[in-house]
Parts: structure tokens; sequence; C-alpha cells
């Protein structure tokens, strides 16, 4: 209790910046690098000047011409997503935030050679609950790319603003295992900008490869909330079906929210802090959704092929703490699955692997 009170005395840029673990030993190297620069020399560690309006990465490796007519841009290291937040904070500001484009950025980010640090993998195996092995879970690389997405949603022109938006699903396809030792080239891009009833949605797609070869796809679908909606079609939202029958119960603590964040880089303020999650419309903090999910999959991790395609969709957040229901069935050579409330059967996600 009393940790949760100290957090709630936080300055706002404290549970921004909060103490991100880097991802990679490439991204520690580029922190010390940025650390001994003299205090006059103004570039964040993503690459970009400290005018959040600039929309030109200094630390680019190259640039040219991506499929579907995307200005593919190389960076040569993976950003820091601390820096990246503020960017986000700093894009509501009136006067500072800048306009949003009408349509998907014509923009692909990559970033090659990231490898794996097997001590921050084993402890994001902990925190979410899989077997501590040298093959990475199908989660893992989505931390992994992560920044990389983030860095694209706080370009400038982006048409969604990243402050207050919603995780609404994801979707993972392993095209075959990946193990510690092997370094992975990411890209990244957005598509599919579409209305919804409470806003407008898009796609961020983030792409792992080996050698050349297709490994690894995650596409994430955010929702930006609007007053004024794009008219997208309503949902038919009739009765609530009742849960299924579960078979595990989870206490999910605030330390959860913590750990995640820790484990991920991702210190989003609404999964760490009771201050940062009411500035953001929630009573208290939030489970991340990609705990939730990963934490679904750890429970499937003995039945998993070895290619496959787990599609999720977030409903009602996993406020912290709380204890939900996990429910799973066979269907054909998949499987479905389920997170409720223990207390109420108010679904929290809902998913599938194929």
């Amino acid at each position: 209790m009393a940790k949760d009170h100290e957090d709630d005395d936080l300055s706002l840029h404290d549970l921004i910046e909060g103490p991100t673990r880097d991802l990679t030993s490439a991204r520690a190297a580029a922190l010390a690098r940025i650390q001994a620069r003299p205090a006059s020399d103004d570039h964040e560690v993503d690459g970009t000047s400290g005018d959040p309006q600039a929309g030109q990465p200094h630390d680019q490796r190259g640039e040219g011409a991506g499929p579907e007519g995307r200005r593919r841009v190389e960076l040569e290291r993976l950003p820091a997503s601390g820096a990246l937040y503020r960017r986000a904070l700093l894009g509501v500001v009136p006067g500072v935030g800048g306009r949003r484009g009408a349509d998907v950025p014509g923009l692909e980010l990559a970033v090659g050679g990231v490898a794996v640090d097997q001590r921050h993998l084993a402890d994001y195996d902990r925190v979410c609950g899989f077997r501590l092995t040298d093959r990475l879970p199908a989660t893992y690389l989505h931390v992994l790319g992560f920044p990389l997405s983030l860095r694209l949603m706080t370009s400038p022109g982006f048409p969604i603003p990243l402050t207050g938006v919603v995780h609404v699903a994801n979707r993972i396809t392993v095209r075959r295992p990946v193990e510690v030792g092997e370094t992975v080239d990411f890209h990244t891009y957005a598509e599919n900008l579409r209305p919804h009833e409470r806003g407008r949605q898009l796609d961020v797609v983030l792409i792992g490869s080996i050698g050349g070869e297709e490994v690894w796809r995650g596409v994430s679908t955010y929702l930006g909330k609007e007053r004024a909606s794009g008219g997208g079609p309503r949902r038919d939202r009739g009765d609530r079906p009742a849960p299924p029958a579960f078979s595990a119960q989870w206490r999910v603590t605030p330390q959860v929210g913590t750990d995640y964040a820790r484990v991920s880089g991702d210190h989003n303020p609404i999964h760490t802090s009771k201050l940062g999650a009411r500035l953001f419309g929630f009573p208290r903090p939030i489970a991340h959704g990609m705990w939730s999910k990963a934490r679904c999959l750890a429970a499937l991790e003995p039945r998993l092929p070895e290619a496959y395609t787990v599609d999720v969709a977030f409903k009602l957040p996993v406020p912290l703490p709380s204890t939900v229901a996990f429910s799973a069935s066979p269907v054909g050579d998949g499987w479905d699955f389920a997170l409720h409330s223990a207390r109420d059967g108010r679904p929290h996600l809902t998913g599938s692997v194929r």
C-alpha cells in the first residue's frame, strides 16, 4: 500500500521516463554515448532533435523505397521509449502538437541486427508466466520491436495521437520458432485507416526477419477516440453471453503493471501509477493488454505448434489489483481462449490460436 502512495507522489515526467530497461546491449551502448555528449548536443536517443516537430532522424542509416510506395528509413539503432512518450505528451499541447495527417504516413521504419539479451528474456518469461527456455515466446518479439513502432506512431502527421489511444486487437503470426542467439531485422508501417463508431482506427504492422526471411509478423489495431467520429458501423451489443467455465484463476496485482513496464520498456503511466491512470480517465492502473495476451499464451505454451497465428481482441481493461479467470477450449487443431473478471464475468480478452 505504501508503494502505491509513493507512486502517486511522482511527477508526470518521472512517470513517463521511468526506469526503462534497455532491451538490447546495442541500446545500452547508445544510451551511454548519448549521456557522454556535451549538454549543448540536444539530440535524443531516438535520433531526432529536441524539437518534437522535427521529423528527420539524425541516426538514420539510409533511405529508399519500400513496398506499396512507402518511403523506407533505416535506423542505426532502436529508439528509446521515454523520449517518445514525452513527444506524445507534447503532441496534445495546443500550439505544440501540430496537425494530424488525413491518412497513414507513407513511411516505413527499419532497424537491423537486434539481438536478444538472455537475462532480459528470462525476466520477461517470469513476469508473463512462460517457461525459461532459449526459444522466444511469440509476444516477446512484439516487445523487442515495439520501440520502432512507437517511433512511427509519434512521427509528425501520424493520424491518431498516441496519448489516449486504445489497443483494441493484436494478431501475431509465428512462421517458425526464433531462438536466443539469432539477430532480428525489424520494419514497421501503418495501414488501413478506417472509421469506427467512437473515432478512427488503424493497423500498425511490425515484421521480424532473419537472413531475409520473414519469421514473425505482428499487427496491432489501435483506436483513436474522437468526439466527431467518422461514422463507422455500430456494434450490436445485445445481451452479454455468460462467460465460459474457467480452468484457472490469476490474481493480478499492481506489481504486474510495474514489472511488465520494466521488461517491456513501455512505461505508459496508466499501467504503473494511480496518478498516471487518473490523468487519462482510469480510476486506478490497468494491466498492459499485451501482458494479458502473453499470460494467456503462457498457459497454452505446452500445446502450441511450431508455427501458428494467435489473434486477440481486447475488451474491458483489467484493473489493478483484480482476479481474472482464464478459459480455453480446443477447436480443431487450435484453441479458443478468453479472460474474464472472476468477480462478475465481464470480458477482458477473447482470442484464438490457429
